[in-house]
């Protein structure tokens, strides 16, 4: 099969749009939390606890994801990719259709927090499932000289999903009164959302099963104890790769719209700009990066937005409190060059970590404990830690230094080959 196949540029579509409407679905829910559901489902709290309650359900999403690799993994290693993918998001969908249903505190009390839990539970499950299946579709379709480039199909679908994410609720933010907004406007994104389901779930039916699955040897054994028996240290390698880019992206997406809304009152519309300008600097650079990863290998490209990571650690808060927009969207798009790099490649390396018989299962374990650990913890105590120092941004940006240092030193210790079909020996 060539790059110029029908049936490829069918899977690369196939991984491009799930992953998309699957993000676009999670990101909805994370830009809520940091604008309306304090408000909403945390009214009897002062506005940064608020924030730390909403962010707390929010995080519940990003505890689930490792569930949702070990579940969805075991079924994409066992029964196919294909099967897989149909069924995460489907569950995305429908979950997220029914946060936009969802009563307020103001009309079931208590109760309303605790649904809006369940659900983020739900999607936090899909979405563990779903990466690792979506990246699989085209890495293991593609040329083995094209599994970077194609691997960055699946990549493509975060910074889309936010891109959408962030454009529904800027528009609303624009054209609705802030009581419209709270009252029923915050809804529309998660409504919406099931219209692009039903087109995701038409697409993800024309493809194909991948030759990886097709010839791996599936015998009655269960992948995550396999897993974790023979390729433990490929996991917690595959983890490093994608801490220091995630804690990094939360903090310049999720963190930075409460950050700067709460602590230093800037305008929503202004915050929401910055996440639009990382939606942009990502999308726009990901195929240039993952281009690079074939051609220099997706290691060094990673190091190397790593390096930049660690570099841009501060600045970005001495931007954001100058007040301005214009800064404001340069300290993030900066970041985001760093962070680009490093999740661009992350799905052809990872991949090459694993045995197909177990891939879909170690390579989603690694992404999704990276994404809870960076996506839902890291903005949870950043957010906690302007109590504790009274606005100061200093946390944060230790926290970004570290994360970084922790993805090169997993780097340096997980040297692995460029085949995709045979498990990598990792240096430990």
């Amino acid at each position: 099969m060539t790059a110029t196949t029908p049936q490829l540029r069918r899977v690369a579509l196939a991984s491009a749009l799930g992953t998309s409407i699957e993000w676009y679905d999670f990101f909805i829910y994370t830009t809520a939390s940091a604008l309306v559901f304090n408000h909403l489902f945390f009214p009897t709290l002062s506005p940064i606890a608020g924030v730390l309650s909403a962010f707390a359900t929010y995080a519940v999403g990003y505890v689930a994801r490792p569930l949702g690799a070990v579940v969805f993994g075991h079924f994409g290693d066992r029964i196919g990719r294909k099967k897989s993918l149909v069924w995460t998001l489907l569950m995305m969908g429908v979950a997220t259709f029914l946060v936009g249903c969802m009563p307020t505190y103001a009309s079931i009390g208590a109760l309303a927090p605790l649904l809006l839990v369940v659900l983020r539970f739900v999607q936090g499950m899909a979405v563990g499932g779903e990466w690792g299946g979506a990246a699989l579709i085209s890495v293991e379709h593609a040329p083995k000289s094209r599994r970077t480039f194609f691997g960055a199909f699946a990549q493509i679908g975060s910074p889309v999903g936010l891109l959408l994410a962030t454009s529904m609720f800027a528009v609303l933010n624009g054209v609705l009164s802030d009581e419209q907004f709270e009252a029923w406007g915050w809804r529309l994104p998660f409504l919406i959302s099931i219209v692009l389901v039903a087109v995701g779930f038409v697409v993800r039916m024309r493809i194909e099963e991948t030759p990886d699955f097709e010839n791996a040897d599936r015998s009655d054994v269960l992948p995550i104890v396999e897993c974790l028996r023979t390729s433990w240290r490929q996991i917690v390698v595959g983890l490093g790769v994608f801490a220091g880019g995630f804690a990094a992206y939360y903090l310049l997406t999720t963190f930075m719209l409460a950050y700067t809304t709460t602590q230093l009152g800037m305008p929503k519309s202004v915050a929401l700009a910055g996440q639009i300008v990382a939606a942009v600097v990502e999308a726009s650079l990901m195929f240039v990066f993952a281009s690079m990863g074939d051609r220099y290998g997706p290691r060094k490209v990673i190091a190397w937005g790593a390096v930049a990571g660690l570099v841009w650690a501060v600045p970005p808060f001495w931007l954001f409190g100058t007040g301005s927009a214009f800064w404001l969207c340069v300290g993030v798009g900066v970041g985001l060059i760093g962070v680009t790099a490093t999740y661009s490649v992350g799905a052809a390396y990872v991949a090459q970590l694993f045995a197909p018989r177990v891939r879909y299962t170690g390579m989603s374990l690694s992404y999704q404990l990276a994404g809870a650990i960076g996506g839902g913890l890291v903005p949870l105590f950043s957010t906690a830690s302007l109590e504790w120092t009274d606005g100061h941004y200093w946390p944060v940006a230790v926290v970004t230094v570290v994360f970084y240092a922790f993805t090169l030193v997993c780097l340096r210790i997980g040297r692995v080959g460029t085949s995709v079909t045979t498990p990598a020996k990792v240096a430990l």
